[in-house]
């Protein structure tokens, strides 16, 4: 029983070391704590669920503009376009996501 306490005081420590306005990621933090907490787990099944909760809650990012890149190229190639018809179509892949 100590040992749950050590973390959970560490956590305790560094959310009111952050001051009162409450991050995102200290939101899922507290969100995925309670969910743990809920179901009663220890150890190792605990950590292995606060791992798949936290990485669940991060929000999708935007796709950057080399991933668009890749994936309008990869769709071109799979297409087997070339020379003006493969410009067209990549310009407008771009453009779309």
């Amino acid at each position: 029983m100590k040992l749950l306490h050590v973390p959970l005081l560490v956590l305790g420590m560094l959310i009111a070391g952050q001051g009162f306005a409450a991050t995102a990621q200290q939101e899922k933090m507290k969100t995925c704590n309670a969910d743990a907490t809920t179901k009663a787990l220890k150890g190792d099944e605990r950590k292995a669920f606060m791992s798949t909760c936290l990485k669940k809650a991060e929000p999708a990012k935007p796709a950057t503009q080399q991933e668009k890149m890749k994936t309008c190229n990869a769709d071109a190639t799979t297409k087997a376009l070339k020379g003006d018809e493969r410009k067209t179509f990549m310009s407008d892949c771009l453009k779309k996501k």
